[in-house]
């Protein structure tokens, strides 16, 4: 096999630059760990960016998706198929969602939130008349939603949203956790248009894993509730049993206690298979689309199902949201424990975790946990991330604390 510099040669010459240079070349994973085309062996703190839920390889998810791929992969979207009707049961019963509920299935988070961005656009649609402006779509500041169009328009990173400009109109930000300014973003609905939803993350991941907490999600709610406005929480990282429940809006510790309007999922869902989906609640919002109104062409694909009944089964079977909860705690308290003068402190909950740092050198830090054979990542110049696979063991968690309480305080900084 060819070495890692001599892939990433060919990888240059070969595909867009739209991710940089890559940091290793992978050639095979079991459970947490993964191993280059070098043969050198890292322990994954990342999960593909909190998408393989079972870790790599694992039984129960290989097994389904061979038995399926040896029957269906792909029929498109005139015929359902067993599985895609069974995986939409479980998941309006591990949303806990009212009756008339419904799931619209797609292939990834941006697309979820395309899906639920058109929502709020239908809905928006019955606020407005001829007598107001338009209506509003309300996102966070700090917020990501994703990068097709629609969903960057919802996303607050400049960098990331300028060269793409002009964005779909109609979408403005408020100040993330600030109750006064979304207050006012909807007191304004007479002069500048009704407000027809508000999309945000209870736990923003992209920026540095940071909560927007559970009074100001009752705000967003009550707010919702007097303007008529749909509340879409955005489940992508946190949902899937992330960070110790199935969802982040049923931990009351996060939301509040609310419930939603509609949530979107993805990333841990396939554990490493592309899906991603709508949740709505209630009859009256999941009546919003109709026939023809919205569409996927791989959307719920029976490959795409296997994986997500997989995940779930095991993450039943093994009793995975509970190892979330106990092993982001050990994480926690480990962390908490070390004497690094380079950790200031440490946030999250369950398996979505960040480590803030006293120095803006996070960037330097993930190369250097790299190099020492832990994956992490640097969602901003003095945050680190810290998302392992749920089935990650109390013995690979003190094997990670372990390799960080190493890590030099001296290190260049982003």
């Amino acid at each position: 096999m060819k070495t890692s510099s001599e892939f990433l040669g060919e990888y240059q010459n070969v595909h867009m630059n739209v991710f940089g240079t890559p940091l290793r070349v992978m050639e095979h994973g079991e459970g947490c760990r993964i191993w280059d085309v070098d043969g050198k062996e890292y322990l994954d703190f990342l999960a593909g960016i909190a998408v393989n839920a079972l870790g790599y390889a694992h039984k129960t998810w290989t097994e389904a998706i061979s038995r399926q791929a040896a029957k269906l992969a792909h029929v498109s979207n005139y015929f359902a198929t067993p599985g895609q009707i069974e995986l939409a049961c479980k998941l309006l019963r591990l949303a806990e969602t009212p009756e008339g509920s419904r799931v619209y299935f797609c292939n990834s988070g941006t697309e979820a939130n395309e899906a639920a961005l058109k929502l709020a656009r239908l809905h928006g649609h019955a606020l407005a008349n001829k007598k107001t402006e338009p209506a509003r779509i309300i996102a966070l500041t700090h917020g990501f939603h994703g990068r097709t169009l629609g969903s960057l328009s919802a996303t607050w990173k400049p960098a990331i949203r300028n060269a793409f400009e002009p964005l779909i109109p109609g979408i403005e930000f408020v100040e993330a956790s600030d109750e006064d300014d979304i207050k006012r973003a909807f007191d304004e609905s007479d002069k500048r248009g009704p407000v027809s939803a508000v999309i945000l993350e209870l736990i923003q991941g992209e920026a540095g894993v940071l909560p927007v907490g559970a009074e100001y999600s009752r705000c967003v709610r009550k707010l919702c509730d007097d303007f008529g406005a749909l509340m879409i929480i955005d489940e992508v990282q946190t949902g899937i049993g992330r960070t110790g429940a199935w969802f982040a809006f049923q931990r009351e510790d996060l939301s509040g206690g609310i419930t939603p309007d509609a949530i979107t999922f993805a990333k841990g869902a396939g554990s490493g298979f592309p899906i991603g989906g709508l949740i709505t609640f209630g009859n009256k919002v999941s009546s919003l689309f109709t026939p023809g109104s919205h569409g996927s062409t791989f959307a719920g694909n029976p490959l795409a199902a296997a994986a997500g009944l997989a995940t779930i089964e095991a993450i039943e079977s093994e009793n995975l949201i509970d190892n979330a909860e106990k092993r982001g705690i050990q994480l926690r308290e480990g962390i908490s424990g070390l004497s690094n003068p380079l950790f200031e402190s440490v946030r999250g909950q369950g398996l979505l975790n960040a480590i803030v740092l006293t120095k803006p050198c996070a960037h330097a830090a993930m190369q250097w946990a790299l190099e020492h054979g832990l994956i992490i990542n640097a969602p901003s110049p003095d945050v680190l991330r810290l998302a392992p696979p749920l089935i990650v063991s109390e013995e690979e968690m003190n094997e990670a604390i372990k390799i960080l309480s190493s890590m030099p305080e001296y290190l260049e900084q982003d």
